[in-house]
């Protein structure tokens, strides 16, 4: 007999421990922070000491302390803990250019979290993805587009990065002089950006140039500038030395930097220490060397070996102190030993979460985003007047394409068919046909209808036990028939007898196929599912950490009634549990061409999704390795759909749904409008049809270069910047950095900079921008420098300043821009941060400098001797 295995979910929450009330010292609130935590600590054992140094700490009921997990994800929204406001993804909304747009976002997600987090308490709950510390943001640098998170990153440039990581963390953390709001984490510390497959191995390499010009600005900004609280070690090793546990760049971050937060791994680095990298032999050695340099906080378990580590005199309880310390710190600036009526953010309701003026916010965050890269004789924006407009494409109507990944749960996800649909008179015909799947072997899942499913007298559903328990022990609290399996029970529960993280559900009975033919099963659950059904002949699948992400194969036969058992256990609140497949399928593409054919215009919705790039994950298809990319190119299923669309006659419209960038190069030859929207997020396909239809001027750019093959690209493993991004890219790329069109046009006029800079002093550089065309509409200023004399190699052209202003038609607006002596300087010979006595080319524009003259540019030189500033 074969089988596809048993559907199981695991969820567990712990119940809330009643403390008793005590009279410690550290429970006053009149006293400074470090009093009390010194105070803490003291009254500690050695072995609750060490408890608390790992992701999920445990209560010491003697003192008071609650139970915390330290775990929490909100990249783009607060992710896997019900649902969520889904704003665009981190590389999407970093295509608006818009720091306040980035701190208007994080303030909405951290209104979410504490609301979530206390509404958690109130309910007994202390776990994972239930309290007040984020890891996120994400700011390091995409060097290569093949790496499968970049689309978790701010993009390719440093200033960029830095400046709307800045503002992410601004908006997270809060305002308040006392308490901290969250605790956002600078992510991953410090020169990370793949291959995923080998990261817990890779030994990066860079030079001084590279290291402090690239990977470090945007860490040490959100250090000086933001005051982040956490930074996450990354997995790999850096020259040589593992990122968890490096005194080279621990050193700078806490020494050079001033940084006083705590240090968190990445989950399982401290293992990767001795079991990977091979730094040392064992667990008690590696444990005692993060430590000691300065990695307090443990995602993982192999802190429970500085027991050991202790006895065999590796370090010292002091050392251990000093990381307990950092970390009790950031508990207390949380507010969480203090009565919630005094931190104000404790008052944030939880009608905040996922409330209608957050939805909007989304929206506009997705308009901003949409990057519109070819618009040949105005084929934008489309009348409303249109008769018949056919939405085609694997990407129309596909929810999970919306959010890229490290998500939460929208509540009312719009896809871009939906989108268009809204837009449209209820008389205009919006047809769809989804053409083609996502990638060869990719199929689009769908939850299973209640029609394919029998219980054991017959009758449609699938007999449901559920158990006070969560093992399947005893006899069930109670039984019912559930039409299928497709739940999404946000924190709740599936009944109010049942109490979150105690119970289990199992339901049986049978699947009948409604044609033969090879099926693919497979799960959308929180966090893992199996499915068991005897009889089907299994062709190919296995489960694995991500069973959503490769579908297992099965052969059915019409009308057979297979036996099916599916499992489900709950460890945390974030609960889903929904079993999917992909019916086989026949003639797509042709009926796609027949749906195309009656229409006045099509709009082609491709892409990629986080089934397709992502973090350590196996997906089988043809250009695509770990979660990594191998081709920049749309898959080739997806080209043929392009082509034969375009063959068709009709007026294309191509809407590219990405995280990373693409080499769409036939489309741009023939295709005569093109979108990006990244991953944009529940309001994705309003802020589309937004655009499409003209009630939304674009003005997103790129935050990456879309170059036109990988063969333009050195070696992904390579960690020098060389030939990488727009900084050191001397080959014509598809479409550059910072590239964008608007529905309007813009024109520069009267640069003003001075013509001799003092090293020691900023400097202001102006501009006037004006709106020279028929529509109101946003524009993004961006401010170049290329330095054309310097002692180092130096990049072609660097972004040093960047503005997002709204014109109206006919307007015009002046534009200021301040540059201060850091970002005139470079790492010389000497390995030594310095301004140079030379000379500056400035250019300011709505894109790139090139031979268009369309920007405003002039030099400045730069008088007297070297200047040395902090590295």
């Amino acid at each position: 007999m074969k089988t596809i295995n048993s559907l199981v979910f695991i969820i567990s929450l712990t119940t809330i421990t009643t403390f008793a009330q005590h009279d410690f010292k550290f429970t006053n609130t009149a006293l400074p922070v470090e009093e009390r935590v010194n105070d803490l600590v003291s009254r500690m054992t050695v072995d609750e000491k060490i408890s608390q140094l790992m992701d999920s700490s445990p209560a010491i009921e003697r003192l008071g302390v609650p139970e915390y997990n330290w775990w929490n994800e909100s990249l783009h929204g607060v992710a896997r803990a019900g649902y969520a406001t889904v704003f665009p993804q981190s590389i999407s909304i970093a295509s608006s250019w818009d720091r306040k747009l980035i701190f208007d976002v994080a303030s909405a997600i951290s209104d979410e979290a504490r609301a979530k987090h206390h509404e958690f308490l109130r309910r007994g709950q202390h776990g994972m993805y239930q309290g007040l510390t984020f890891w996120s943001p994400n700011v390091n640098i995409f060097r290569d587009p093949r790496w499968g998170r970049g689309h978790e990153t701010y993009g390719e440039d440093p200033f960029l990065t830095s400046q709307l990581g800045l503002n992410y963390v601004n908006g997270l953390q809060g305002t308040d002089k006392k308490y901290l709001k969250v605790i956002a984490t600078a992510k991953h510390y410090a020169v990370h950006s793949g291959p995923e497959p080998s990261r817990h191995q890779f030994n990066a390499e860079t030079s001084d140039i590279d290291l402090y010009e690239t990977y470090l600005p945007a860490f040490r900004t959100l250090v000086k500038e933001g005051q982040v609280y956490s930074v996450m070690g990354a997995y790999n090793r850096f020259r040589g030395e593992s990122a968890s546990a490096s005194p080279f760049l621990f050193d700078i971050l806490r020494n050079k930097w001033g940084f006083n937060g705590y240090i968190v791994s990445d989950c399982g680095a401290v293992t990767d220490i001795w079991k990977w990298h091979k730094i040392t032999p064992d667990a008690a050695t590696a444990s005692a060397l993060a430590v000691k340099t300065g990695l307090d906080l443990e995602c993982g378990s192999s802190y429970k070996s500085l027991k050991e580590a202790l006895e065999r005199k590796l370090l010292t309880e002091a050392d251990i102190d000093i990381t307990l310390k950092r970390l009790f710190t950031a508990r207390f600036k949380l507010g969480m030993f203090d009565p919630e009526e005094i931190v104000p953010y404790a008052q944030i309701p939880f009608s905040v979460n996922n409330n209608s003026s957050h939805d909007y916010l989304a929206r506009v965050a997705s308009q901003k985003s949409i990057v519109l890269l070819k618009n040949q004789n105005h084929t934008l924006p489309l009348s409303k007047n249109i008769k018949t407009i056919a939405v085609i494409g694997p990407n129309a109507n596909d929810i999970q394409s919306l959010w890229g990944n490290y998500s939460g749960i929208p509540s009312n996800p719009v896809t871009v068919l939906k989108g268009i649909q809204n837009k449209l008179e209820p008389n205009t015909k919006v047809l769809y046909a989804k053409g083609t799947d996502l990638a060869k072997g990719v199929p689009e899942m769908k939850i299973i209808p209640s029609v394919y499913f029998q219980n054991e007298n017959g009758t449609q559903g699938l007999t449901a036990e559920y158990f006070d328990n969560t093992k399947w022990e005893g006899k069930p609290l109670f039984s019912r028939i559930d039409d299928n399996i497709n739940f999404q029970w946000d924190i709740n529960t599936p009944d109010s007898r049942l109490k979150m993280g105690n119970y289990s559900v199992k339901w049986t009975g049978y699947l009948v196929a409604p044609k033969t033919g090879t099926y693919s099963i497979s799960e959308w659950s929180k966090p893992f599912m199996t499915v068991e059904i005897e009889g089907g002949k299994n062709t190919g699948g296995k489960n694995n950490h991500h069973p959503r992400f490769r579908p297992q194969k099965v052969e059915l036969e019409a009308g057979k009634r297979y036996k099916i058992e599916v499992k489900y256990q709950n460890f945390y609140g974030d609960a889903i549990a929904q079993l999917l497949w992909a019916e086989p399928q026949e003639n797509v593409l042709q009926q796609a061409v027949q749906t195309a054919n009656q229409a006045d215009a099509v709009v082609l919705v491709l892409g990629l999704n986080e089934r397709l790039e992502g973090e350590e994950m196996k997906v089988e298809a043809d250009g695509f390795d770990g979660g990594d990319r191998t081709s920049l190119n749309l898959p080739s299923n997806q080209e043929e759909l392009i082509k034969t669309m375009v063959a068709t006659g009709k007026p294309v419209i191509l809407v590219l749904i990405n995280g990373s960038a693409l080499s769409v190069n036939w489309a741009n030859n023939n295709v005569p409008a093109i979108l990006t929207a990244g991953y944009p997020g529940q309001q994705g396909g309003n802020a589309i049809a937004d655009v499409l239809f003209g009630d939304y001027n674009p003005a997103g750019r790129l935050p990456v270069t879309y170059y036109k093959s990988v063969d333009q690209l050195p070696d992904f493993e390579n960690y020098d910047m060389k030939g990488r991004t727009y900084r050191y890219f001397d080959k014509k790329p598809l479409y550059p950095f910072g590239f964008g069109l608007s529905y309007t046009k813009f024109k520069y006029s009267n640069l003003q900079i001075p013509a001799i800079v003092n090293a020691e002093k900023d400097f202001e550089v102006s501009v006037d921008v004006s709106n020279i065309g028929d529509r109101d509409g946003d524009e993004v200023v961006e401010l170049y420098l290329k330095d054309e004399k310097a002692s180092t190699p130096r990049p072609i052209v660097q972004l040093e300043g960047f503005e997002r202003i709204h014109l109206k038609k006919g307007e015009t607006k002046t534009v200021r821009f301040t540059i201060t002596p850091r970002q005139l300087s470079l790492i010389n010979n000497k390995k030594q941060r310095v301004v140079e006595p030379g000379w500056f080319t400035i250019s300011v524009g709505g894109k790139q400098p090139d031979d268009s003259k369309d920007n405003q540019s002039g030099r400045f030189n730069i008088n007297g001797k070297t200047l040395q500033l902090e590295k």
